[in-house]
């Protein structure tokens, strides 16, 4: 690892006008992902702006929206009560991802800007256009059981680890964000980008932008949900396909669904013509199983991972199911 500054930041503004002195800076909240990535020589800042400055509070307001600072940790907003009342769909989708440990660290601002698991960009004797723009792409033709079937592009295949976020796209969270020339907030299903051609430009953030707050708006009335993770193995494991699922039932027909996949894409997945196959349908596995090849149909195989497709369309199709038990 080579060396760098740390500094700590007072507030907000400190860590604005650091990042703006310093243009070869990185923020950091628990470190999970970047300090790691510091490590392998990936990431290489010269200076790290601590900021745990941010708020880590979790509250609610008269419209019932729940605002999560980007400084709580996944296990906080895990574990909170208005979090397990309200959307336990977050919950659990965060308690199937990494290890009690880790979570006790990461942070939510940083679990949105996490970067890929994929090996090749982790293998600096390979070719990876994250790592190095221009450089090509080695997992396009190697090895790419772990990679995307959505959105992928000759430039990049690599999907997005988290599991957090996939709940949040299901969930419609807002993401706020503070920057230079004052605030603004994002859809979460707006904040990746898709590798085009530039796969290392993962986030819509611009030059020293921060990440302050997620907002949750409340669900629909009586809307039922559910996150599923499909895996290697039992625990500590990055999703083959994850799927968070939500629907609003009312005299047996869904009136509003929303539907994200994870491990699919270089972003959180959002289904939307199965959306629109399941808006108005009646509660039965005739419309779950038209509106998990909806789900795929968009797909596209490389050469390791076509039982993906189907894995998708399968694991959609049992999570509607399940919620569809429900009603």
């Amino acid at each position: 690892m080579r060396e760098f500054t740390y500094l700590r930041a007072s507030n907000v503004a400190a860590a604005l006008n650091t990042a703006r002195a310093d243009g070869g800076s990185r923020y950091l909240g628990g470190g999970t992902n970047l300090v790691d990535l510091m490590r392998e020589n990936i990431e290489t800042p010269d200076t790290l702006i601590d900021v745990s400055c941010l708020s880590s509070a979790i509250t609610v307001d008269d419209d019932s929206r729940i605002m999560i600072g980007a400084a709580a940790t996944n296990t906080a907003v895990a574990e909170h009560p208005l979090i397990r009342q309200h959307h336990p769909m977050l919950s659990r989708a965060i308690l199937s991802g990494a290890s009690g440990q880790i979570r006790n660290m990461a942070t939510v601002g940083g679990n949105l800007l996490q970067r890929t698991r994929c090996l090749y960009f982790y293998d600096d004797a390979a070719r990876c256009n994250k790592r190095l723009p221009g450089d090509g792409c080695d997992a396009v033709d190697g090895f790419n059981r772990m990679h995307a079937i959505f959105g992928a592009t000759p430039s990049c295949v690599a999907t997005h680890p988290s599991d957090m976020c996939v709940a949040l796209a299901a969930l419609d969270a807002v993401v706020h964000i503070k920057g230079y020339d004052g605030a603004r907030t994002v859809p979460l299903v707006d904040f990746h980008r898709l590798p085009g051609e530039s796969p290392d430009v993962e986030t819509i953030l611009a030059d020293g932008e921060l990440i302050t707050a997620v907002e949750l708006p409340p669900p629909p009335p009586r809307a039922i949900a559910t996150y599923r993770k499909v895996r290697d193995r039992a625990s500590y494991a990055f999703a083959l396909v994850s799927v968070a699922a939500l629907i609003q039932v009312e005299d047996g027909r869904i009136v509003s669904a929303r539907l994200a996949l994870g491990g699919v894409a270089h972003k959180p997945w959002r289904a939307h013509l199965a959306e629109q196959v399941l808006e108005g349908a009646p509660v039965n596995a005739a419309t779950f199983g038209t509106a998990a090849a909806a789900a795929i149909a968009d797909a596209r195989a490389l050469k390791d991972n076509e039982f993906k497709i189907e894995l998708a369309k399968n694991t959609v199709f049992a999570v509607l199911t399940q919620l569809g038990d429900r009603t």
